[in-house]
This record gives C-alpha cells, structure tokens and sequence, in this order.
C-alpha cells in the first residue's frame, strides 16, 4: 500500500534507493554517489538479512562491490521482514505495485532479474570479476536455492521475456508494453545522452535511451559514445 512497501530503485537525483516503509518506519539505504552514465549497465544486489548483524541488514552492492558510504541509513530492527515475498500484494519488476496496480514505471532496460526467497547471497553468487579484464560480469547458472516464491527471469527470450528459468517455474504476469532489444552487457549500444539537453523543448528518451521523440522540428540532439 501506500504506506507499506519494500522498493530498490533510482530516483530523479540518480542515486539508488533501497528502502521500506512500515506505518511511517523507514529503513533504508541511500547512496552517496550518482549512477548517470547514460550508455552503461550497472549490476546491482539488494539483501535484506534479518538475523544478521545490524549494519549487515540492508546490503548494496554494485558490480560486484559493496557499497558503503550512504547519504541516509537506517537499519531494521532484529528479525524484522520485509514486505517482499510475505504478503499476497504481486511483486512489480520495472514498476511500483500499488493496491494492485503500477506505476513509475522504469524507463530503462533489463536482464537477468533473480529473486531468492529466504536465503541473502553475495554478489559473488551472480557474477565475478573477469580474470583478464576485470570487468564485473554475470554468472548465468541458476542459484542454489530460491526458496518458494524465488525466480530467475534471463530475458534472453524475446518472445517470452518473462520466463522464469529457476527450478520453481513460476508464471509471470506481464503489464503494458516490454521491447526486446539487442542492448545487452555483452553487446553494449551507443545511446543518446540525457544529461546534456541545450533545447527549451526536451524530448522523451525510453528504452534505455536508444528512443528519443522530439518536441519541436528544429532541435538536434547529442549522442553518447560506448565502448
């Protein structure tokens, strides 16, 4: 509802949010630092661990590191649950669900969505630092366990983005309209650049900014180049 919620995403000032409100009750993790690079794919991991030690309730991590310096934290108490995966609301991927409904829908793209339900893995569970790079990459196995509710959507399929490929086999329910597209980790697209936008007149970037609708005829727009 609107007032109780568990929610990972970016907000308009690009940091991430990892947060839940109960009645009012925030816990939360809010990063320092802004994720802006328009063209780049960010891994992130969100662990919610209620036996664990206090500041090990809530973890960040992102390619691969923990993050540790926070603009707020705030930790949940000791074996307090989070909304995730415990009440009979869906659990909205790409969107906020509210009273069975969604909105803030994210404008950005994909893959390789997990959820385990009852077990806090590391980020080294879902990938590793390449050896001769060092580049953070995704493992494609499927985890250990998922617990009753987990689920592993690869999005590799782009005629059945939401297949479930752990061993419990959910069915998904999709809402409103998802593009398949080419832009992957491996196979990174130039976009257009939303951090520099010299026209009175913005346009409307979407699908992770390979989408750009004009406002006016005459405006030309910047692209941003990726390796």
């Amino acid at each position: 509802s609107g007032s109780n919620y568990t929610q990972v995403h970016f907000k308009t000032g690009q940091q991430i949010y990892f947060i839940q409100e109960s009645s009012g009750d925030e816990d939360k993790l809010i990063t320092d630092r802004v994720f802006r690079d328009p063209t780049a794919w960010y891994h992130i991991v969100a662990v919610w661990d209620i036996a664990a030690s206090e500041t090990d309730r809530m973890i960040l991590y992102v390619n691969g590191v923990r993050e540790t310096s926070f603009a707020s934290e705030v930790y949940p108490s000791l074996n307090k649950d989070s909304f995730v995966g415990i009440t009979s609301d869906p659990l909205g991927i790409g969107a906020s669900e509210y009273t069975g409904s969604f909105i803030n829908e994210f404008d950005g793209v994909m893959s390789h969505v997990q959820y385990a339900d009852g077990y806090a893995y590391a980020a080294s569970d879902f990938g590793e630092f390449d050896s001769t790079s060092g580049i953070w990459k995704i493992k494609t196995s499927a985890l250990a366990n998922y617990g009753t509710n987990g689920f592993y959507m690869k999005m590799e399929d782009r005629t059945n983005l939401d297949l479930d490929s752990s061993p419990n086999g959910l069915t998904m329910t999709t809402s409103g309209t998802i593009t398949g597209t080419y832009d992957n980790p491996d196979n990174n697209f130039s976009t257009l650049c939303p951090l520099y936008m010299p026209m009175s007149s913005e346009p409307t970037l979407s699908n992770g900014n390979n989408v750009v609708v004009t406002q006016n005829a005459s405006g030309k727009y910047f692209g941003s180049a990726s390796s």
